[in-house]
């Protein structure tokens, strides 16, 4: 579940969804993000984060 963040509407379930390496936090181990696009009715696209696991 994403909030858009122009208007608030919930949408549920996303589009398209990819995974990606984030930057690495303090101690130098990186982030695997997982990425959903999702469609608001009034103000189009938005990507979100799903989940966050350090690699």
């Amino acid at each position: 579940m994403a909030k858009c963040p122009k208007c608030g509407e919930e949408v549920s379930k996303p589009k398209k969804t990819w995974k990606m390496a984030g930057r690495p936090d303090k101690s130098g181990k990186r982030l695997q993000l997982e990425i959903g696009l999702f469609e608001c009715s009034k103000h189009g696209a938005f990507r979100s984060v799903l989940s966050k696991k350090k690699i």
